[in-house]
């Protein structure tokens, strides 16, 4: 029996018989030849694309801990609500507390500058300058909020150089050295 007529005969019908097997394969073949890199490459994105949209999905049905948890453990985000309310109570808290400080501040200012002004009127229609009076106010004011904190003292700083210090001298200056040209005519010609 010949190989080629048991295909023909078990085979799906008389259509593919041995010629048809051989144009068959000699058409694969041909397309494989001129376009099979091409087909490579278009499986190999194929299949990227694939394992991509099927991370993602896992990912997304995964990713979701928010609503898996909502839908399992009600408590727990209400607890997690709750303390995320108290924290942003807290701080709203601390910066009212903060304003009011500001403001107060603000107000003890503004009544030291009206309390000087009224003091530098009262110099004016006094006769005296207005001027040292507003100074020594500064000076209390600030002697005032200097005692809150603790005054720093300069130590005395040496001079760098001795008094008698004269660079065109050229004494002291180690060996620089200026001296002046001489005078009269140049020797050149």
């Amino acid at each position: 029996m010949d190989l080629g007529d048991a295909g023909a005969a078990a085979g799906p019908g008389p259509a593919l018989g041995r010629g048809g097997l051989e144009a068959l394969q000699h058409t694969v073949g041909s397309v494989l030849s001129s376009y099979g890199w091409y087909l490579l490459l278009a499986a190999v994105a194929v299949y990227l694309l694939v394992q991509k949209v099927s991370r993602g999905l896992a990912a997304r049905r995964s990713g979701r801990p928010g609503a898996a948890e909502a839908a399992e453990e009600p408590d727990v985000v209400v607890r997690r609500q709750e303390a995320l309310a108290a924290a942003r109570l807290r701080m709203q808290e601390e910066l009212n507390a903060q304003a009011e400080k500001y403001k107060e501040k603000q107000r003890q200012l503004e009544e030291e500058r009206r309390r000087q002004k009224i003091a530098m009127w009262e110099s004016m229609q006094e006769g005296k300058s207005y001027k040292g009076n507003l100074k020594l106010n500064q000076q209390e004011v600030e002697s005032g909020a200097s005692a809150s904190t603790v005054p720093k003292s300069k130590p005395n700083k040496k001079p760098l150089r001795g008094g008698g210090y004269n660079p065109l001298s050229g004494e002291g200056g180690g060996t620089c050295s200026w001296r002046p040209g001489r005078r009269g005519p140049s020797a050149g010609g």
